[in-house]
């Protein structure tokens, strides 16, 4: 009795840091709503039979949500961050790159949105290629609209993308001067910010993720699509300020997408900073637990973050 006595507090005394830290995190990161993305019908929608599928990583999406983080209060900064997880345009990967992030934000003062959106699929869409855009379009839409009741400053709305979900985001940051949607408040649909997690750029053979280019555009994309979708080839002066991630050795999305896109901004005087690790293959943010430490620091010199 008496050693299992000591075992209990060893184990106790070696766990209680950690379980204490659980526990005042988790009072900051606690999911506040899931908002379903347009206030009524959704656009550039078919009937289908296709029904949404997985727990923590879906396929067939059809009906757009974001997923609302609040942020810490004693270091809440006004700054809200819209989340879009990677799969390939194929999957969303919900968890592991959204509501994870989501949290790691919210817990330093930044409101945090996880978008799950709709992905490209004629039997569910007029157009699939625009149907991601769309969603990434109203998710900015509904959090600057509602920014002052969120206690958000609705001039420091950032948008955030890992993977398939950075093209997505960097979609966002650059054709941001067309609306997919329908706006009669005439909303910015512009993001502050940019932040890409090894992501998707371009649509160029050379450069591209094969399979998120023929699950957005199609096996056969014309060459007006593909010059449309690289992202590369949009940007202009006015194109937000932008944060790459990425690493040398991505045997999946070709480190020069984010190359490429630095080169880009920084000739159109686009402010962009970028960090490439040497090593850590795609997805390496699950490897490299302070992989976000550079990100803070980037936020909080452009008073995006509190000091």
């Amino acid at each position: 009795m008496k050693k299992a006595i000591k075992d209990f507090r060893d184990i106790f005394k070696g766990r209680l840091f950690v379980v204490l830290l659980f526990v005042l995190f988790s009072v900051f990161v606690q999911s506040q709503a899931i908002l379903t993305l347009y206030p009524s019908d959704i656009p550039n929608s078919k009937p289908s039979a296709i029904k949404e599928s997985g727990i923590g990583m879906y396929k067939d999406v059809t009906v757009p949500t974001l997923e609302y983080f609040k942020p810490n209060n004693e270091k809440a900064s006004g700054t809200a961050i819209i989340i879009v997880p990677g799969g390939g345009y194929s999957v969303v990967v919900y968890d592991g790159e959204g509501v994870s992030t989501a949290k790691a934000l919210a817990e330093k003062g930044i409101a945090a949105f996880v978008l799950k959106y709709r992905l490209p699929n004629d039997a569910i869409m007029t157009d699939k290629k625009i149907g991601p855009l769309q969603d990434a379009q109203q998710a900015i839409k509904l959090v600057r609209d509602n920014a002052e009741k969120w206690g958000l400053d609705k001039n420091k709305i950032g948008i955030m993308g890992f993977s398939a979900g950075g093209h997505l985001a960097s979609t966002a940051a650059t054709h941001f001067g067309k609306w997919y949607i329908e706006n009669k408040e005439n909303t910015t649909l512009r993001p502050d910010f940019q932040i890409l997690v090894y992501p998707v750029i371009s649509m160029t053979d050379s450069l591209t993720h094969s399979g998120s280019r023929d699950n957005l555009l199609g096996k056969n994309p014309s060459r007006e699509d593909v010059d449309l979708f690289s992202n590369e080839l949009q940007v202009q002066s006015d194109t937000p300020p932008a944060y790459l991630t990425h690493t040398a050795d991505d045997k999946v999305v070709d480190v020069d997408n984010s190359i490429v896109y630095f080169e880009k901004l920084r000739h159109h005087k686009v402010p962009v900073e970028m960090h490439i690790y040497p090593k850590g293959d795609h997805g390496f943010i699950f490897k490299h637990p302070g992989w976000m430490e550079p990100l803070f620091s980037w936020l909080e010199s452009n008073a995006w973050l509190k000091k």
